[in-house]
C-alpha cells in the first residue's frame, strides 16, 4: 500500500485525531490564560508576588515533560487531567510574563483618566487597561499555542497526544506514513492556529493597525 492509499484509508482516524490534538490544546491554553489572568491580578495588586509567581511559573518551565508527567501519572493516572495539568504548566510563564508586561505598559495617565470618570477599577480593567494590553496577551497566546501543539505530542506516551498517538504507533509498526503524516499535521496545526491568532490581534486592536498606516 503507497502513501496515498494509507491516507485515504485512514482519512477518519485523522481527522479524528487532529480533533483531539487541537481540542487538548484549546483546553490547555484557556486553562493557562485564566489561571495567569488571576495571577497577573495578584501582582497588579502588590507588586512583590511578581518574583515568587515567576518564579515558580519558570520552575514549571523548565521541568522536562516527561518527568513531570512521570510524577503526576502516580497521582492522577493515565488520564487527560494528567496530560491538561502538565501542558497548562508549560503555559504559564509565557502568559503571565506577557499579561503583566502589558499591564505594566498601560500609561498611567489613561488609567488616571478612568478613574477621573467615575469607572470601578473592575470597569477599567475590562474596558481601558485589557484592550491596550491586548498586544502583549495575544503575543503570549501566540507562543503558549504553538509551544503547546508541540508539547500535545508528548502526551501520546500517557495514552493522550492526537496527532502524537499517530506518530507513536507509525513508529510501533515501523509504517513511515503514519510518522511523516502526524508531524505535517503537527505543524499545519500549528502554523494555521498560529495565523488564527494574527488574525484575531488584528481585529482585538484596530488602533495598532491604523498607527502602523499612519506611519508609514
Amino acid at each position: 500500500m503507497n502513501a496515498w492509499e494509507w491516507i485515504a484509508r485512514n482519512i477518519g482516524q485523522l481527522a479524528g485525531a487532529t480533533l483531539d490534538h487541537l481540542v487538548l490544546t484549546l483546553l490547555a491554553v484557556s486553562g493557562g490564560l485564566v489561571v495567569s489572568f488571576a495571577l497577573a491580578l495578584a501582582i497588579r495588586a502588590d507588586r512583590r508576588w511578581y518574583g515568587p509567581l515567576t518564579g515558580v511559573a519558570g520552575t514549571l518551565y523548565t521541568i522536562p515533560s516527561l518527568a513531570l508527567f512521570a510524577v503526576l501519572v502516580p497521582v492522577t493516572g493515565l488520564s487527560v487531567l494528567t496530560a491538561e495539568i502538565g501542558l497548562v504548566s508549560y503555559t504559564l510563564l509565557i502568559l503571565l510574563r506577557n499579561l503583566v508586561a502589558g499591564l505594566d505598559a498601560v500609561p498611567p495617565d489613561v488609567s488616571e483618566a478612568a478613574l477621573a470618570m467615575g469607572l470601578s477599577p473592575m470597569q477599567r480593567l475590562a474596558r481601558v487597561e485589557l484592550p491596550l494590553a491586548m498586544p502583549y496577551l495575544i503575543g503570549g497566546l501566540r507562543v503558549a499555542t504553538v509551544t503547546t501543539i508541540g508539547l500535545v505530542m508528548v502526551t501520546a506516551l500517557i495514552g493522550e497526544g492526537g496527532l502524537g498517538q499517530v506518530m507513536l504507533r507509525g513508529f510501533n509498526f515501523r509504517n513511515w506514513t503514519a510518522v511523516y503524516v502526524g508531524a505535517a499535521l503537527t505543524v499545519v496545526l500549528a502554523f494555521a492556529a498560529d495565523l488564527l491568532l494574527v488574525g484575531l490581534g488584528r481585529i482585538l486592536t484596530p488602533w495598532a493597525r491604523a498607527s502602523q498606516t499612519d506611519g508609514s
